[in-house]
């Protein structure tokens, strides 16, 4: 399985390893993913290795020596098999590298693909066309994929895996941070390597009160350790009941870590899509980025977006400036609403 996304992408890797566990139950599963990205699904019983495309340093002989290593290490392995669940050309050439009898991929014409990157492939599934048909979500999106090929989900789409050796770890990072879990927990994550998608630290200070008094849960921030400081700030501002995990996890520590609450608020970055994987209800706040494409369907999501003409611009920021009116503009008031919808109308809170 090649997924070269980011986070979320990897989230949505799962149904569609699932989905051939189920039709080759015998059959042993390899991710390659970007460097720091697979680890998302560390421990899980259905891979038997994660393989780390790493850019070599440097360059001229020593690169293309460390490339050549690296593709020959995939042949090697011999794979039957090779799904490349993305639709750039770098997929592709790691497809076609394997030497896999069948390489499965979705068919693109976009001008930004190269005319010789469907030729990489065995087995080409047509891309859905955007903007037609129902929205459906990113799972779907995955399973669309293998769905020509008699590989599919029977039933409904089991939730996200977390294995008993990163539950243990979270068991344990629980205890050091003194967590009172006789309390319901809310997970955020407010931040996002893009600062244009972020929505502003009083207005996260605001939403984490709310949650205290009127519903006395307690917030654990999540995210990286690059967001440890900013997320320094929420703690001293947010009141009691609230803990900074930002940088205090793995990622499969992540998934263990929000599988325990009862519901995530994020802005467009991986943990919205994680949670909704674990099977959890989410607030997700939209801004320049806001697609239907990504965003979760069902009663048991919300999306939150600026009530502003041009959003979605898909620019980085107004004007690509990196700095975005319209979430600057956005109040806690709708995300509030959009949470307290959630914990009402699904019982996840009994009133404090």
């Amino acid at each position: 399985m090649i997924q070269l996304g980011d986070i979320g992408d990897i989230v949505w890797t799962w149904p569609a390893l699932a989905a051939i566990h189920g039709r080759f139950p015998a059959a042993e599963m390899s991710l390659l993913a970007r460097k720091g990205r697979g680890g998302l699904l560390e421990a899980n019983p259905l891979l038997r290795e994660i393989i780390e495309v790493v850019q070599p340093r440097g360059g001229g002989i020593a690169v293309l020596s460390a490339h050549a290593n690296f593709l020959a290490s995939l042949r090697r392995r011999r794979f039957d098999m090779a799904v490349d669940l993305r639709g750039d050309e770098r997929g592709a050439l790691l497809a076609w590298s394997t030497r896999a009898p069948v390489r499965i991929a979705l068919a693109y014409g976009r001008n930004d693909v190269p005319f010789w990157r469907n030729r990489m492939f065995t087995h080409l599934a047509a891309a859905p066309l955007p903007g037609k048909g129902p929205f459906r979500g990113p799972a779907e999106q995955s399973l669309d994929v293998l769905r020509p090929f008699g590989i599919d989900i029977e039933g409904d789409l089991p939730p996200f895996p977390v294995p008993p050796v990163i539950a243990e770890r979270v068991d344990r990072l629980f205890r050091e941070e003194r967590m009172d879990m006789e309390l319901p927990w809310v997970t955020i994550s407010p931040y996002s390597r893009w600062t244009y998608k972020e929505w502003g630290q009083e207005k996260w200070i605001d939403l984490i009160r709310w949650f205290r008094e009127h519903w006395g849960a307690g917030t654990a921030i999540v995210g990286s350790v690059e967001d440890r400081d900013k997320a320094d700030e929420l703690l001293r501002g947010g009141g009691d009941h609230i803990r900074n995990l930002a940088g205090r996890t793995s990622l499969a520590e992540l998934a263990g870590v929000i599988a325990r609450s009862v519901l995530h608020v994020g802005v467009d970055t991986g943990g919205p899509h994680l949670a909704a994987a674990l099977g959890l209800p989410t607030v997700t706040i939209y801004g320049p980025s806001f697609g239907e494409a990504w965003a979760h369907p069902g009663p048991r999501h919300r999306t939150v977006f600026p009530d502003r003409d041009c959003v979605p611009c898909r620019k980085i920021g107004c004007d690509n400036s990196h700095r975005s009116e319209c979430l600057e503009e956005l109040g806690p008031e709708k995300v509030r609403k959009a949470a307290g919808d959630l914990i009402a109308s699904l019982g996840l809170i009994s009133r404090h």
